[in-house]
């Protein structure tokens, strides 16, 4: 008879038996970018709770009211994010063109049946839960783009025209909301992913100057976004108008100073700085740990751009290698266009900063987007994934 384990070990191979991956057996940059997506996940909940918590007393009577529905939606989130690790990239590669499409209608259906908030209509709203298509197709705008990318000079006409003609329909159906910001990131996106597949340049950059015609009208066809623009370039001339917030948001970053007031100490976030938990929470931030924070903060998002590199670099295969280009793109892109918006360098756009910005769409996109590229990281050893990694473990074990 086997002498029986005591229990921490027994607990212990418990959970080691459903990881992907013995930890021991991690790569580096796997190990930190999960220790990575913890802290600031981690961090986005007290900034949060610092940034909502008075005006959730005022408006709701509870100072935890949000912070306690996000915290709901980052249990979510993270089982996506064991589910996104813990998943070969061939299943979820499969996904992703049936879930393309179903985004696409339902991005469509918020146009017919959507909640119409500050003139766009984004959201649909199923019974207390609403729902942001073009947030939550993101991870599979990835995952399609590098099926298409990957492969482009292997597959037929016929195939390229049909994802392409289905990416275009995205974008405008996400223009027509209107949500220029998400449609913009969603297409700098897919020209990254496709040149660094290797897609010629002249199509590239036809592709760049369209994309940027189209942005420019709907700029002059929305006004609000053509306000925007124009608050961009001087918000002081209307500083209790179109540019209000982006005056509030630089009196919060200036009044931090060096070092900031203090955690919970921000006063613009007392009813000046307007929508303080999402679009413009770095403002908060900034005017709580300053300079320095801000500093940290950036250098913070370079060290995952960095990490999220070095994946794509000991990737295997083309498919992996764009995925792991796409999550890095798209979660430090919007992170560094979310602080140029609150900073005044970029115009005003609705860009959530990811993990931290309240919504639970944006928590679960961010989250799962962080899952996939950690799963990158894991297939990249050849221990796992496929049959041969399946063979290896075996041998290992």
């Amino acid at each position: 008879m086997r002498p029986r384990r005591n229990e921490g070990i027994e607990q212990l191979s418990f959970w080691q038996q459903r990881l992907p991956l013995p930890w021991a057996l991690w790569p580096a940059e796997g190990r930190l970018l999960i220790s990575l997506f913890a802290f600031w996940c981690l961090a986005g909940l007290l900034v949060l709770a610092s940034a909502s918590w008075w005006v959730a007393t005022r408006e709701m009577g509870e100072g935890a009211y949000y912070l306690k529905r996000q915290l709901i939606w980052m249990a979510a989130s993270w089982s996506l994010f064991g589910l996104a690790i813990s998943t070969n990239l061939r299943r979820w590669l499969k996904l992703a063109g049936p879930v393309l499409w179903l985004g696409c209608l339902l991005v469509a259906a918020t146009l017919v049946f959507g909640s119409t908030v500050n003139g766009a209509s984004r959201w649909l709203v199923i019974g207390p839960i609403q729902i942001q298509p073009s947030e939550l197709i993101k991870p599979f705008v990835v995952l399609q783009a590098a099926n298409l990318f990957a492969h482009w000079h292997r597959i037929r006409t016929d195939e390229k025209l049909l994802w392409l003609c289905s990416f275009g329909a995205l974008l405008l159906l996400i223009l027509k909301q209107p949500n220029l910001s998400t449609a913009a990131l969603t297409g700098i996106l897919l020209w990254l992913m496709a040149l660094a597949a290797g897609l010629r340049l002249r199509s590239l950059l036809a592709t760049a100057l369209a994309g940027g015609l189209l942005g420019t009208a709907s700029i002059l066809i929305n006004e609000y976004q053509r306000l925007r623009v124009v608050s961009f370039l001087d918000p002081w001339q209307d500083p209790q108008g179109s540019g209000y917030q982006l005056v509030q948001s630089l009196l919060a970053i200036g009044s931090g100073g060096w070092f900031g007031e203090g955690f919970g100490l921000s006063t613009q976030k007392l009813q000046y700085l307007p929508i303080q938990s999402t679009d413009f929470i770095y403002a908060v931030f900034a005017e709580e740990f300053g300079f320095v924070g801000s500093a940290m903060m950036l250098i913070f998002l370079m060290l995952v751009a960095f990490l999220g590199l070095r994946v794509a670099l000991s990737c295997r295969h083309n498919q992996s290698r764009l995925i792991a280009i796409g999550c890095t793109t798209i979660l430090v892109g919007q992170a560094v266009i979310n602080v140029s918006v609150a900073s005044g360098v970029m115009p005003t756009t609705g860009l959530p900063l990811p993990m931290v910005s309240y919504g639970g769409n944006s928590l679960i996109s961010s989250v799962l987007i962080a899952g996939l590229l950690i799963r990158c990281s894991l297939e990249s050893t050849g221990l796992v994934g496929g049959r041969c990694g399946r063979q290896r473990r075996k041998s290992i074990g």
